[in-house]
């Protein structure tokens, strides 16, 4: 039970949070339905699964590293509490048994999910350069977007892309930020691309990013064609602001910025901030629909 315990705790279940972005194209396409809804929670789970074993082998290839780090040494395999080989053989059992059936289930969805994999694969062992890592981070998060609407076999927005990427790439920046913050001196040992990163340079990054999403999620309130011709859509863009400038005051004034699902799971105010602009939405929508989610 106590080795079951820690494999748990090292697929990191606080960060599946990152996958509920799958869900966000049944709000956007406006399918808030059982079926639809059943087919993204499939997706969510899958994905859920397949992160949490990349995160074991992103551990297993940072052991050493991870074990004079002042946080990560408490995780269950660089604090040795875990081994080597359970960890590989879960991680190798998840990749055996998800990536077939994901293809099975649906190819498009399949797709992605490999995808996703590859590009996992991929930033741990050859990608981990400076500004070339926060990009393949951001492009993790545009795949599980994009495996949300193939999972419910909906279009897939280019808006949908660019938001996502924009968001993930200010997520991303801040805990680059965060780290070089709390590393110091030694920020180099622990990550080669921080021997490229400043903190001045982050936050010059991080502003240009941050305007970036505002004035993304602006346009696409203002002109994609699945949206009321009334531009009632604009009426989300204060809590899409709202939300850009907490993390960014989470981030410099409280330097939470190193674990993001901690701030989306723990933040009374983002998290409330986050569930207007959902139901904000969502009423927009399917206002304009004449319908509630969950109706035909």
């Amino acid at each position: 039970m106590t080795t079951l315990r820690l494999l748990v705790a090292s697929l990191r279940p606080r960060q599946w949070s990152k996958n509920l972005i799958i869900y966000l194209p049944l709000v956007f396409a406006v399918k808030v339905e059982p079926g639809p809804l059943a087919l993204a929670t499939v997706g969510f789970v899958l994905f859920c699964l397949l992160s949490g074993a990349d995160y074991l082998v992103n551990d297993l290839a940072d052991l050493e590293r991870d074990r004079g780090h002042p946080l990560k040494k408490q995780r269950p395999l660089a604090s040795g509490r875990l081994s080597r080989s359970a960890a590989l053989g879960t991680a190798a059992v998840i990749f055996a048994a998800v990536l077939p059936f994901s293809l099975w289930w649906s190819l498009g969805f399949g797709l992605a999910a490999w995808a996703y994999w590859a590009l996992a694969l991929l930033y741990t062992f050859a990608l981990r350069r400076a500004i070339i890592d926060v990009f393949v981070i951001a492009a993790g998060f545009v795949l599980r977007a994009a495996a949300g609407a193939l999972a419910i076999g909906v279009p897939i927005s280019p808006w949908l892309y660019l938001c996502t990427f924009l968001l993930a790439l200010l997520l991303a920046l801040a805990k680059r930020r965060q780290e070089l913050a709390l590393l110091g001196a030694d920020a180099a040992q622990h990550r080669e691309a921080f021997q490229s990163y400043s903190i001045h340079l982050l936050d010059e990054m991080l502003a240009v990013v941050a305007a970036a999403t505002i004035m993304g999620y602006s346009l696409y309130t203002f002109t994609a064609e699945n949206l009321p011709k009334s531009h009632a859509m604009m009426l989300t863009i204060p809590f899409v602001a709202y939300g850009v400038f907490r993390y960014l005051y989470l981030v410099h004034r409280r330097n939470l910025g190193h674990a993001p699902e901690e701030i989306l799971l723990t933040d009374w105010p983002l998290i409330v901030d986050i569930l207007l602009w959902l139901l904000t939405s969502a009423g927009i929508l399917y206002g304009a629909q004449g319908r509630l989610p969950f109706m035909p």
